[in-house]
């Protein structure tokens, strides 16, 4: 549905200047995420890191002409005051030039954000249809997908992309709805009070689930009641109201809030409520579910058997009551369910492919999702991007003007080859001008030339569910160790912004991605930080900066134990040193005058009391002027290191820590006529000592998850997990492993695990000295933990060969692990070896 410039800006009551006639079809938040720049309408949003307008002359040499505005941000556009923004200049100087700003249309408003919301309120006034609206702490996401499996035979559907459910995504998820949507299902999330309130007049939902309340984004509520009670604002003008009767305090709370719905509050206890659940079974790979309901008993069944996939259908179950499916369609559509693929998955592929799998997902606005993501993780990377696609399904769209839009979509976003399956996508081959192959089905394609010949390739797998896609990744992929870690970089952005809420807006910030970035793997990780523009990273030794600048990352880089052998690589890579001592300074400016390099920013390290590495305060005056009789090196920053911020115990040292540091510092920057940045902060000091946050702060192990004060998990990055081998029955007078160390007290059941401690696992966690978790049960490990296989004990256990098995992660936090070996959680993480697969994704 589109709208003209000048609606658009009656509608959000702006201040139009500008004279071209555009409509608008797209809204645009990031400008990463462009698509189809001349009908793109951007909004420069602001935030406490960064400000969209400086991203307009990119947009508007890449095709935008429409951008809604402050009043501030037009002013400073007008004055032409972004020539002197020294970081716009370095950014984009080659092309401010061309930057024209009489060749837009400018919407000029009090607050952009705020805009964006009016406009998606006014478009869903628009539009009288049922609206589903999901909230609650976790399961959103499931329940939303399960539904559109559900109930994408009887109707049109438009829903939220993945998990668009913040301020900014539930308008953008809004705007998706157009004349063919029959049916809207919308996520909603907040983080603080009265977020609810905005969000419920832009989807203004007709029926509303309540998923269950738990302890996310909990710290700016005081209890889990008012955190339920502002999330039930969502449902004020709900025609019905769908939540689990059997959790007291949300029955409590929606008892409190006086909705006037009608409520199908479903039960396993009260037989009074209008959805009893009167059994439900748990068999070996299905559950069994019976319900009465209007007096009616039914059953269905589902492929899952854990308590969260129970719960998320039974909210389903009484959406499609309330929307009248039949129970008989219910039933077969239940039995049929696939696990929702809430993450686009990166893994390593054959003949030097990367893999990025979304193998049950295909519609207009998550292809554009995985395409951004796509282009993202290949830049500066001399690899094809191909797409494999199948049809797109139910869009209520012509094919013609379907895959046109797809096409385009492609041309965009530089993909460089396409190969259709289905009949749909075929039919339409013409509308494609990249390089194309087209099949019917999927096993046409498997057994096709074209898909023996991928090689050098970055390849999206993006298929609807009866494509059966999952074939083709599992065909394409690399068969490797069968233990991996799993890395959810969703976790990182989700702990960077964690630390990033404690900061003032102006604060720097440096993120560690030293020691393969604590494990979890540098490219990625170091590539997620820099998309979320972080100031710094660091690592170790220059040869970890060089492979990321070789595979992309552009972003500044630190390097913290420089060695006298790298120097050139840093020159040549422009990766700045620490200088700790005279030995190291000398040795560098002699280099860097040889190369002739001049003005090459390092980082001078003061010894505070750490007393391993660093300037002492004495050294200061002689340090200064060896500086300043030479130009070939400038300090940029200047740190210390404390020794134990995370402790109360040594805060009477880590003030004294503070307190000469200052100093030095002082006497650097009085040399100097520019601003030297200050740090001394390491991710516990971010937390407990904010008046030493300076210029910069150093994230480290908080960034991946871990807060380092009480070893509590943040959000959990790193999941480490294997499979089982084999399963025997051994008798309780055997032994079980090397040496004779693994006795048993009764007849077991012993499972062998293909990881050992040439993967990282500890060889003291054995003997029973520890557990890992199989099927959401505790296993102990039996005897010596081997080279590359262990063995551990499920015999209480109900398991088989192949089933998951879990080291550490959400299930079970490696804080366990290191506790148990009296050890820190850096240890572990680090120590997890590099023949481990790293698998990431992205919820």
């Amino acid at each position: 549905m589109s709208y003209s410039i000048n609606e658009i800006g009656k509608q959000i009551g702006a201040q139009l200047i500008g004279k071209l006639d555009i409509s608008i079809d797209w809204l645009l938040t990031d400008s990463r995420s462009l698509n189809f720049p001349e009908s793109t309408l951007f909004f420069a949003l602001t935030s406490k890191r960064n400000k969209g307008v400086r991203y307009i002359p990119e947009l508007y040499v890449k095709g935008v002409r429409n951008f809604v505005v402050s009043k501030d941000d037009y002013k400073w556009i007008e004055s032409k005051e972004f020539e002197n923004d020294s970081i716009l200049y370095e950014r984009y100087q080659s092309i401010l030039s061309e930057f024209n700003i009489t060749d837009c249309n400018w919407l000029i408003v009090a607050n952009p954000l705020k805009a964006l919301q009016k406009l998606a309120e006014k478009h869903r006034n628009h539009f009288h249809i049922p609206v589903i609206g999901i909230t609650g702490s976790n399961g959103k996401t499931i329940v939303k997908e399960w539904l559109n499996q559900l109930l994408c035979k009887d109707y049109n559907i438009a829903r939220s992309p993945r998990s668009y459910n913040s301020q900014i995504g539930v308008p953008l998820s809004i705007w998706q709805i157009n004349k063919n949507t029959e049916l809207a299902i919308i996520e909603a999330g907040i983080s603080e009070p009265s977020e609810m309130d905005i969000l419920q007049n832009i989807i203004k939902p007709t029926i509303g689930i309540l998923t269950n309340i738990g302890g996310a984004h909990q710290e700016n509520f005081g209890t889990l009641q008012e955190k339920c009670m502002e999330k039930l604002t969502l449902f004020k003008k709900c025609d019905v109201i769908i939540y689990n009767a059997d959790n007291e305090m949300i029955n409590t709370c929606v008892g409190q809030s006086m909705l006037t719905s009608r409520e199908i509050a479903w039960s396993r206890k009260d037989a009074e409520r209008p959805l009893y659940i009167s059994n439900i079974q748990k068999k070996e790979d299905f559950t069994l579910i019976s319900y009465r309901y209007l007096e009616m008993d039914n059953q269905f069944t589902i492929p899952f058997i854990d308590d969260a996939s129970i719960e998320n259908a039974l909210h389903c179950l009484a959406a499609c009551l309330y929307l009248m499916i039949s129970p008989e369609d219910i039933s077969k559509r239940m039995a049929i369910l696939e696990p929702v693929a809430m993450r686009l998955e990166v893994k390593e592929g054959k003949n030097n492919c990367i893999l990025i799998n979304d193998s049950y997902n295909s519609d207009l606005a998550s292809l554009d999702i995985a395409l951004d993501f796509l282009v993202r993780r290949t830049e500066n990377k001399d690899l094809k991007r191909t797409l494999i696609l199948s049809d797109i399904l139910e869009t209520g769209q012509t094919p013609a003007a379907l895959y046109k839009k797809v096409a385009q979509l492609t041309l965009n976003k530089g993909i460089n080859k396409i190969i259709g399956v289905g009949s749909s996508i075929s039919s339409m081959a013409s509308r494609f001008s990249i390089e194309k192959y087209f099949f019917r089905t999927t096993d046409e394609l498997l057994a096709s030339e074209t898909f023996a010949a991928l090689q050098n390739e970055v390849i999206l797998i993006k298929g609807a569910r009866p494509f059966n896609f999952d074939k083709v990744s599992e065909a394409l992929a690399l068969k490797v160790h069968e233990t991996i870690l799993e890395v959810n970089l969703n976790a990182v952005v989700e702990n960077l912004n964690h630390y990033r809420s404690m900061l003032e807006p102006n604060t720097k910030i440096i993120c560690m991605v030293k020691a393969f970035a604590y494990g979890a793997g540098s490219y990625e990780v170091a590539k997620t930080l820099q998309e979320h523009r972080v100031d710094y990273l660091a690592v170790a030794v220059a040869d970890e900066g060089k492979e990321l600048r070789n595979a992309g990352i552009t972003s500044s880089i630190i390097i913290m134990n420089p060695e006298l052998s790298a120097f050139k690589t840093m020159f040549d890579y422009k990766l700045e040193p620490e200088v700790y001592n005279f030995h190291l300074l000398d040795a560098l400016i002699k280099a860097a005058e040889k190369e002739g390099v001049a003005n090459f920013p390092v980082h001078i390290k003061i010894d505070t009391g750490m007393h391993r590495l660093g300037f002492a305060e004495d050294d200061m005056p002689r340090l200064i002027e060896r500086l300043k009789e030479q130009n070939a090196i400038i300090p940029r920053s200047v740190f210390s290191h404390f020794v134990g911020s995370d402790s109360p115990d040594f805060d009477t040292f880590s003030l004294q820590q503070i307190n000469l540091f200052e100093r030095s510092a002082q006497l650097l920057q009085d040399a100097y006529s520019y601003k030297i940045l200050r740090h001394i902060c390491n991710t516990a000091g971010i937390e407990r000592f904010p008046n030493a946050h300076y210029d910069m702060v150093r994230l480290g192990i908080g960034l991946y998850g871990i807060n380092p004060i009480n070893n509590h998990i943040i959000h959990n990055v790193s999941t480490l997990k294997t499979t089982i081998l084999q399963i025997r029955d051994v008798d309780k007078n055997d032994t079980i492993g090397y040496s004779r160390k693994g006795h048993l007290e009764k007849n077991s059941r012993i499972a062998a695990i293909p990881i050992g401690y040439a993967d990282g696992l500890n060889r003291h966690l054995g003997c029973g000295k520890s557990y890992c978790m199989v099927n959401g049960r505790k296993a102990p490990f039996v005897g010596n933990i081997c080279m590359d296989v262990c063995m551990i004990d499920v015999t209480h256990i109900d398991c088989q060969e192949g089933d998951q098995v879990i080291i550490f992660g959400d299930e079970l936090p490696i804080t366990h692990l290191s506790d148990t070996l009296e050890t820190i959680p850096y240890e572990i993480l680090t120590g997890i070896s590099g023949r481990v697969k790293r698998v990431y994704y992205q919820d």
